[in-house]
């Protein structure tokens, strides 16, 4: 099994990336992906590195612009009401809490079966981010 320059193996130090993904927030994954980037000379680390936090942007576009639409409806509630009418977002805005409950839960799978996978050097394909990855990563 191939080591890092810390000692560890590169699978261990890939899946501490997912991991930190999941319960460490952005500040210690992206710490890591820019050592792998900066140090490390492992093309299959580098690019799950990276497929990290591509995957962590993705899943907080996503969850962002799905947080619009409450925002979105509430301004809609305000002018109907300065114009004298009667307009509720109650059931929108729980259907959004419902998304991006759901949202998370698949974030956090996906996050422990890539973090598992990568401890024996393996991965799940993702093909838009793989393409990405490929063509942005060398």
């Amino acid at each position: 099994m191939q080591k890092t320059k810390l000692g560890i193996s590169v699978g261990t130090l890939c899946a501490a990336i997912y991991f930190t993904g999941i319960f460490g927030g952005y500040f210690t994954a992206v710490f890591l992906a820019g050592y792998v980037l900066l140090v490390e000379n492992n093309e299959w680390l580098r690019k799950n590195a990276v497929k990290a936090i591509v995957l962590m942007i993705i899943f907080s576009i996503v969850t962002a612009i799905i947080n619009l639409i409450p925002d979105a409806m509430s301004c809609v509630e305000h002018i109907m009401s300065a114009m004298g009418l009667v307009f509720s977002e109650n059931c929108l805005s729980n259907l959004v809490a419902a998304i991006t409950s759901v949202i998370d839960i698949c974030q956090k799978l996906l996050f422990i079966i890539l973090g598992t996978k990568a401890l024996n050097q393996g991965t799940i394909h993702i093909p838009s981010v793989d393409r990405f990855i490929n063509k942005y990563v060398n």
